[in-house]
């Protein structure tokens, strides 16, 4: 009995430690956990992915800082600006797909994303219907750059006169971010329609959309998840001057697929950037105890490189490192894109502007990634707005300014999963953990099997060493 036993312990070690090293060869319980992970998560109605997508969980807040300028008079007689940036300016944004439509056979997803702002007072430095900013006057900055163009400059200038504006003006921050009435706009707007009367930096993105898009399910391939393959009806953009600049490439950034590994690089279209852009891989992260992989947009997306001349329009026409010109998607309006502070650009434009502290921490655009299900825990999304300015012959109004990017203001869009949210994704990470754990627990058993078959033998061997009574006794008795 004893030595059946010994062989059926032995046999049984043997056989756990040989499946379990052919299941983790084999990768089968990581196969069939991704195979279910790439099964479910897609856009199907009625689905918790579905409803997801179409109403984000997680809590987005936008908090907009502004530049106000502390010497106009001194910066039109051609010294450097002194700004102070003052904020944050913070709005809760609530987001859903709106007018969905599901086609070719449950494989691309119509939709339009709404997005409203609701003030949180609380997490403000104060009340912007009442703190007053005072700033470029991007109104008559761009009609002075359009007469430019339409050799329209003295009527530019008699309406400048007219309504006594000037290059620096102030208004309230609501007014700046929401939108007040212009009378250049305005008298603009009698000839061109299509130009609003109403000028802001976030004018008519309030309870509004940014236009229809076409997804992708991801029912074909996961990696297709929630891939835009259409926005306005265009499957490509036609502002830049190569095809590859003007491709629509990757998600709106609101949603990943799953199963993301660090080896791969990541693309978003954010309209308000006028073009692609792509993340790559950063660091290993944890956010509420979940595992994230952080991936940032990197310094080449706006590095001054021959991957990037399609987007110096006119061609050539390149500001530098670090700044995007986006007035061909802006009714020719010089706004000019960086990151907050000209982080990550070149010298020239924080050296122009005293007032620019570029930081890494506070000025970095990154979104880290739970790997396993694409979902994402934390986030910021950080622009600035600029003004090209120079002095122009034409207009008194510029003075003596010297040629430069102007900072207007800049607005971080940051998302952070809550705690709620989280020990639900931490359930089915665990459950997960467990199955793909499976053949790590198999060859525990294995391990202890043959800790008990080693004692066995080891017992069995020290029986034989000692003998019987009878065996000890000595052959020839007296």
């Amino acid at each position: 009995m004893g030595r059946c036993c010994y062989y059926v312990v032995g046999t049984l070690s043997l056989l756990l430690l040989v499946t379990s090293v052919t299941l983790l060869v084999a990768r089968v319980f990581q196969k069939a956990v991704d195979q279910t992970i790439e099964k479910d998560i897609v856009l199907k109605n009625g689905t918790e992915t579905f409803d997801s997508w179409m109403k984000p969980p997680l809590p987005v807040y936008s908090q907009f800082y502004f530049f106000n300028v502390t010497n106009p008079e001194e910066i039109l007689k051609g010294e450097i600006p002194r700004l102070e940036e003052v904020g944050p300016y913070t709005y809760r944004e609530l987001r859903n797909k709106g007018d969905i439509q599901f086609g070719g056979n449950g494989t691309t997803i119509t939709a339009v994303s709404n997005k409203a702002y609701v003030l949180e007072r609380n997490l403000s430095v104060g009340d912007p219907n009442v703190d007053l900013i005072r700033t470029l006057n991007i109104p008559a900055v761009t009609a002075m750059e359009w007469s430019q163009v339409h050799i329209l400059w003295e009527i530019i200038e008699a309406l400048l006169k007219a309504y006594q504006q000037k290059l620096f003006v102030t208004h309230t921050v609501h007014e700046l971010l929401w939108g007040y009435k212009d009378e250049i706009l305005t008298f603009i707007n009698i000839f061109k329609p299509d130009i609003a009367p109403y000028f802001g930096l976030f004018y008519g993105r309030n309870g509004t959309n940014d236009g229809d898009y076409v997804f992708l399910t991801g029912e074909d391939n996961y990696l297709d998840f929630t891939r835009i393959i259409q926005w306005n009806g265009k499957t490509s953009l036609d502002w830049w001057a190569t095809e590859e600049c003007n491709m629509i490439n990757g998600t709106d950034g609101d949603s990943f697929h799953p199963l993301v590994t660090k080896d791969e690089v990541l693309y978003v279209f954010p309209s308000d950037f006028c073009r692609s852009l792509y993340l790559t891989f950063s660091s290993f992260e944890s956010v509420q105890g979940l595992p994230a992989l952080r991936f940032k947009v990197p310094a080449e997306i706006l590095a001054n490189t021959s991957d990037n001349a399609g987007f110096c329009i006119p061609k050539g026409n390149c500001l530098g490192t670090g700044v995007l010109n986006i007035s061909v998607c802006k009714n020719g309006a010089p706004i000019i894109l960086s990151f907050p502070h000209f982080y990550q650009a070149d010298e020239k434009f924080i050296s122009a502007i005293e007032g620019m502290h570029p930081n890494k921490e506070y000025h970095e655009t990154f979104v880290d990634i739970n790997p396993l299900t694409g979902i994402i825990l934390r986030g910021a999304k950080r622009i600035q707005i600029n003004v090209y300015v120079k002095k122009l012959d034409d207009f008194t109004e510029t003075g003596n300014i010297r040629e430069m990017v102007f900072p207007v203001m800049h607005v971080n869009e940051s998302v952070l999963i809550d705690a709620e949210t989280a020990s639900r994704l931490k359930s089915v990470i665990n459950t997960t953990l467990i199955i793909t754990n499976i053949p790590y627990i198999v060859m525990a058993l294995g391990v202890f099997f043959g800790l008990v078959f080693t004692w066995l033998a080891c017992k069995g061997q020290a029986s034989m060493d000692e003998g019987t009574a009878d065996e000890r006794a000595p052959l020839i008795r007296t």
